[in-house]
């Protein structure tokens, strides 16, 4: 941050509008974080309404303060040095999911994909399997247009809540987003999301969860699901299987430290237990090399990069 006067500062303006107890000062983001690693955020502040947000997005407005908006973590690789900013994470008050007429759900942000996924097979709607297993929220999802198993987030949301670093609520239509590949608006403009909402359809309850069973058991058995993880690290090169490419570079295995190339499944890296951020980023950085050398095939990581990382 910019100085411990005004980082004083802005603290004390903050509690004004949080309790003392969710504003965290140096607080590991390992603690926050699938892949288990990362170093301390100087702010992290827990917000639990959407009036919080606003509040707090308008000081860091008039600050200039760097902030970063955290979901579950599960695809983020924090420095080991920490991130010198704001993190602001979506409190376990800001995951409701509404079932509503015509076969809808509204959801909010910090809602789990699978609990999205329970709440739907409760009422019988299909279409939100492919999603149950995939291991983050429903802002993280709609940002990065997750998906898995043949489906995508595009594929049932209509419209999408927002806040502007301002503090003022939009909605965008699923058009308006511009989802492609593991895209939307949200990479190239600066908004959170707040919510969606979810057009699904009716089906038989015990269909969609032998479905939600299967995809399951598919990935305790093709993915390392025993260790820390930020699910695929890498995106699919067009024409290409990531996985595939890493496991005919020879690269099945392979480690730097306590990061590693998962046997189970080459698209994931690891961390065994003692990785370091920097080992992983330097995994990352020499599958990327490796793949290029052999192949000349260019493959971008899909987790995303927070903090300080010396190029290798």
């Amino acid at each position: 941050m910019t100085g411990e006067i005004l980082k004083q500062d802005i603290i004390n303006e903050l509690k004004k509008y949080l309790p003392t107890q969710r504003i965290l000062e140096q607080e590991p983001m390992s603690r926050h974080t699938t892949f288990r690693v990362g170093g301390p955020a100087a702010l992290f502040l827990e917000i639990a309404t959407e009036e919080e947000l606003q509040k707090v997005l308008q000081l860091l407005d008039q600050t200039g303060e760097n902030y970063y908006l955290l979901g579950n973590g599960s695809n983020l690789l924090v420095s080991d040095t920490g991130y010198d900013g704001v993190i602001l994470h979506l409190a376990k008050e800001f995951h409701h999911v509404e079932i509503r007429e015509d076969n809808t759900m509204y959801c909010e942000a910090g809602a789990t994909l699978a609990a999205i996924a329970r709440a739907a097979l409760a009422q019988s709607l299909t279409g939100f399997e492919f999603a149950a297993g995939i291991p983050g929220t429903l802002g993280g999802a709609v940002v990065m247009n997750a998906g898995a198993y043949d489906g995508e987030m595009r594929q049932v949301i209509t419209s999408v809540r927002l806040m502007t670093p301002q503090g003022e609520i939009v909605e965008k239509s699923c058009e308006e987003m511009k989802f492609g590949y593991r895209h939307s608006i949200l990479k190239e403009e600066t908004y959170i999301v707040l919510g969606a909402a979810l057009q699904l359809r009716k089906g038989q309850q015990e269909d969609i969860r032998l479905r939600m069973e299967e995809l399951a058991a598919k990935r305790r058995d093709k993915q390392p699901l025993e260790y820390p993880s930020a699910g695929s690290t890498f995106k699919r090169p067009e024409g290409y299987f990531a996985a595939k490419l890493i496991q005919d570079a020879g690269l099945r295995g392979y480690r730097h430290g306590d990061a590693q190339v998962s046997e189970k499944h080459c698209g994931f890296v690891i961390n065994r237990g003692n990785a370091a951020a920097s080992d992983i980023y330097a995994l990352i950085q020499e599958i990327q090399t490796k793949v290029w050398n052999t192949f000349e095939v260019k493959i971008e990581p899909e987790v995303i990069m927070l903090g300080n990382f010396t190029i290798v």
